[in-house]
């Protein structure tokens, strides 16, 4: 399927680029090393609309729906994935909840304020014993009065030190349910940053609710129906994560060979050897593969198609070719691939977490598996 862009998503794509070569490729290294977004490069994303490129402009976004959200993402992870990751978890799965699940009063109140850029999300479902196994989540919501209680921990929460607004998934009487929790709450404890290998400028954060009270209206659609919900959420954080890792596919392709073709070795520029081709050839072909499923797939999520499979085949796909990609561009590029003095070496740690996150790549597997045989195999 050819991607035909309309000229307001050409506009998109073209104001992402400029963005990301002139505010972020500059600052990229430093993001890694001082494992921090400044927080006026948020402060920019915010002013220019990238936190809400997605969501309708009567909630103060873009109106660019998913195949506009992942064209940015690709620019934005060119230049740095954690920044991606950053907004990803902001806009994708953070304040998508909200616009998937919640009520009218919800999304003005509170996915506005989040698609302007005003204030930042975050997405709480993973917890200790509940990772793979999100179903199993321990931490409980209670119903008092006309508040709801809100006790427990959750893991490796993206953008959790640095949210105003979370979505939450704790256990009822009546199963799994969502929840809107602002930050500032009693009770409501952001943990210090996990010290990770990759994507370091993006803040990971544990995070307790200590009898957290929430006003009872702020429940996101039907008590018990929460996983449901949140499964349907990560269909889209999938797929934005998918844009995120062609993006990175695309500027370690061009890197490898512009570098290709500069390297010298044996008196002749080291493009002219079978082996660099080789790989140079694998990593087009991945490229070429992971943009026709990534657009493919957005085009059918803006037409409200279910889209659990091919999202599920992005995610896997995508991310396993980035890792691909990321090993061949390191040994195109020798020991400077294994230097600082390059991006290459950063790529390469940051492409590793996209295996694990948003659901591991085994429970993508399972998911594919599941509809396939649902489905006879038929496409």
């Amino acid at each position: 399927m050819q991607l035909i862009l309309t000229e307001e998503q050409k506009m998109l794509r073209e104001m992402t680029r400029d963005f990301v070569k002139n505010e972020i490729k500059p600052i990229a290294s430093q993001i890694d090393e001082q494992e921090k977004i400044p927080d006026e490069l948020i402060k920019k994303l915010g002013e220019l609309g990238f936190l809400g490129v997605s969501f309708p402009e009567e909630y103060g976004g873009g109106g660019f729906g998913e195949v506009g959200y992942c064209l940015m993402q690709e620019e934005i992870a060119r230049g740095c994935m954690s920044t991606a990751t950053f907004i990803g978890a902001h806009q994708s799965i953070g304040a998508n909840t909200i616009y998937i699940g919640g009520n009218e009063e919800q999304k003005q109140k509170y996915l506005t304020p989040l698609a302007k850029g005003e204030k930042i999300g975050a997405f709480c479902l993973t917890e200790a014993q509940a990772g793979s196994d999100s179903f199993n989540v321990k931490t409980r919501a209670k119903l008092d009065g006309n508040e709801w209680v809100i006790n427990g921990e959750k893991l490796w929460i993206t953008n959790g030190g640095i949210a105003h607004i979370v979505s939450v998934f704790a256990r009822t009487d009546k199963g799994v349910s969502a929840f809107i929790v602002e930050t500032d709450q009693e009770g409501f404890h952001a943990g210090p940053p996990e010290k990770k290998m990759g994507i370091r400028g993006s803040t990971t954060n544990p995070i307790t609710f200590d009898n957290v009270r929430i006003p009872k209206e702020n429940l996101i659609g039907t008590d018990g129906r929460g996983f449901l919900l949140a499964m349907k959420t990560l269909d889209a954080g999938r797929l934005g994560l998918g844009a995120a890792c062609l993006g990175a596919s695309k500027e370690l392709l061009e890197m490898s060979t512009l570098y290709a073709k500069q390297r010298t070795q044996f008196d002749q520029t080291i493009s002219h050897f079978q082996a660099i081709q080789f790989m140079l050839a694998e990593m087009a072909a991945l490229v070429y593969a992971m943009e026709s499923i990534v657009y493919r797939t957005a085009t059918d999520y803006d037409l409200k198609k279910d889209v659990s499979r091919q999202s599920a085949i992005v995610k896997l796909f995508c991310s396993e070719s980035l890792d691909k990609i990321a090993d061949f561009a390191v040994q195109i590029h020798g020991g400077m691939g294994y230097s600082r003095e390059l991006p290459v070496e950063r790529y390469y740690r940051d492409s590793r977490i996209n295996k694990i996150f948003e659901g591991t790549n085994e429970i993508q597997k399972g998911i594919i598996a599941r509809e396939v045989l649902k489905k006879n195999g038929v496409v």
